[in-house]
């Protein structure tokens, strides 16, 4: 059973899909799974192996379905942060347990360090910190190289830029940098050019996810258990290294998780991990809390 409800506040209507029963049925908090860029839909495969749990995925303020009403077009994890707390509290299901993908584990972080009642376990799968990086400069170099290929020549080839960066091994050397940028073709993306500018993952509208800087006092003083997760084939790639870096900032080692950045997804947009494995791990992990 899914049904789709929607959050109305001043700055934005947030949408967000329930799969199961609320409350839920056996007393067990929700589990509330959040990604960014993503919206909720890209949930769809890991919450169905989950049937016995009552899954929230929502869409975040401005993506999907969200349709915000702030007149901002940047992605601060602070005010995603706000977005869940509220939704968290008009739902009456804290603390919930939380399951957070990419950016939305970079949201999911913020709103353990502001509101640490909301949540009693979180996984935090491959949080994209540049600055937990010993060559951050060098990453936020790369990422603006991505912004600037997308500017200029559009979504194919910001795209096929953005995978070269994303899958480069070890840190941003030189090497990386004498580099043309990629041709779309070789990543199957369009070279032709729709004009649009907006894409929340290829421009600098979500560089605030990025530039993010956990408060680690209040992160390791809150009564949430935190695991941060890195994917066993993200191995020396950038989010990879970011979560193993994130995990030794909060004293722990990353738990690993199969499969990559997108283990968890079953073909939506295009990509499959090995979701099922995925599923079996992240229930092993939240039900050891």
């Amino acid at each position: 059973m899914v049904t789709t409800q929607t959050l109305e506040t001043p700055a934005v209507d947030l949408v967000y899909d329930v799969y199961g029963p609320l409350p839920p049925a056996g007393g067990r908090a929700p589990l509330l799974m959040v990604g960014q860029p993503m919206d909720g839909a890209g949930f769809r495969t890991l919450a169905s192996h989950f049937p016995d749990r009552t899954v929230i995925a929502y869409d975040p303020r401005g993506l999907g379905r969200s349709v915000r009403k702030d007149g901002r077009h940047d992605h601060a994890p602070e005010l995603q942060a706000a977005d869940l707390h509220a939704l968290i509290e008009a739902l009456g299901a804290g603390p919930v347990e939380m399951f957070g993908s990419s950016g939305g584990a970079v949201t999911a972080l913020a709103l353990v360090a502001a509101h640490p009642g909301d949540v009693a376990t979180l996984v935090a799968h491959e949080p994209p910190l540049l600055h937990v990086l010993p060559d951050a400069a060098a990453a936020e170099r790369a990422r603006a190289r991505v912004r600037d290929v997308y500017e200029k020549k559009g979504g194919g080839a910001g795209m096929a830029a953005f995978i070269a960066m994303t899958s480069w091994q070890g840190e941003f050397t030189d090497d990386y940098f004498a580099r043309p940028a990629p041709d779309p073709a070789a990543f199957g993306m369009p070279a032709e050019d729709d004009g649009s500018r907006d894409d929340p993952l290829l421009s600098d509208r979500s560089w605030a996810v990025s530039d993010h800087r956990p408060d680690v006092a209040a992160l390791t003083a809150a009564p949430t258990r935190i695991v941060i997760a890195v994917g066993e084939e993200s191995a020396g790639v950038l989010t990879g290294r970011a979560a193993v870096a994130t995990a030794r900032l909060l004293g722990q080692e990353a738990t690993v998780f199969p499969s990559h950045h997108g283990g968890f997804l079953g073909g939506e947009f295009g990509q499959s991990g090995q979701p099922e494995a995925f599923a079996r791990k992240l229930r092993e992990v939240l039900d050891a809390g």
